[in-house]
């Protein structure tokens, strides 16, 4: 059986994401149309969605990219950032952003200046270039994060979990309950580690981290054709 594709889907979650400065704001008309268009989406699901989408076009600019911040900047378990989830400040970290910017170029795609491989938004645009089965296969990869950042979300009563609920379902997956950690005071998260006390940064060599990300390659990607990685949303 053919799986639907979500290209388009995938790029109008991406900038839904993505900080609600007023570029974003003016794409919201056409986000909406695109996600109802494609329909690679549940019924229910595009409601949230629309509903997310209305709170953005409607509610105060300052106030939604001020809660924006606060949610996805001040907070681990919510960061969209997904080797924060895997690897923490270990050094590991590294080395996984360049391989992962690698598998970008390989399929054409290449960051602007100031981008990091990891940032969720630019995981969506590289995944809706490959052809649905890989695409499902590598979001399928990430679920267990999706689903964390999705229970910490919802936890802080966050429309924007919505978008997460919409990956976990691309992936074909289903959210199921985990606990949620508390984040640590934003000071305390970023004090220095005790020098020598047994590894480099907070949290690394845990035995009960999360697994490493193991990306799915698509060999047949054509690496000639270029894509941003803030492209719009095709209507």
């Amino acid at each position: 059986m053919a799986l639907p594709d979500a290209s388009v889907s995938l790029r109008a979650l991406a900038r839904l994401l993505s900080y609600p400065d007023a570029a974003v704001r003016g794409d919201l008309p056409d986000l909406r149309a695109a996600l109802n268009a494609e329909r690679a989406l549940p019924e229910r699901r595009r409601g949230e969605l629309d509903a997310l989408i209305a709170s953005l076009e409607n509610g105060n600019a300052l106030e939604s990219e001020a809660e924006y911040v606060h949610l996805f900047d001040r907070g681990r378990g919510t960061s969209l950032h997904l080797f924060e989830h895997v690897h923490g400040d270990s050094r590991d970290r590294g080395p996984a952003m360049i391989d992962l910017a690698q598998t970008y170029e390989k399929a054409g795609l290449f960051l602007a200046p100031g981008e990091l491989p990891d940032y969720l938004p630019v995981v969506l645009e590289f995944v809706s270039t490959q052809p649905p089965r890989e695409a499902r296969a590598f979001l399928g990869e990430m679920a267990h994060i999706f689903n964390a950042i999705f229970n910490a979300l919802q936890q802080r009563k966050s429309p924007y979990a919505s978008i997460l609920g919409a990956l976990l379902e691309l992936s074909g997956e289903q959210a199921h309950a985990v606990r949620i950690v508390p984040d640590e005071p934003i000071d305390t998260a970023w004090e220095e580690p005790v020098v020598f006390d047994g590894c480099s940064a907070k949290g690394q060599a845990k035995s009960s981290a999360a697994q490493p990300i193991h990306f799915v390659k698509n060999e047949a990607s054509s690496s000639s054709a270029k894509v941003s990685a803030h492209t719009g949303v095709s209507p």
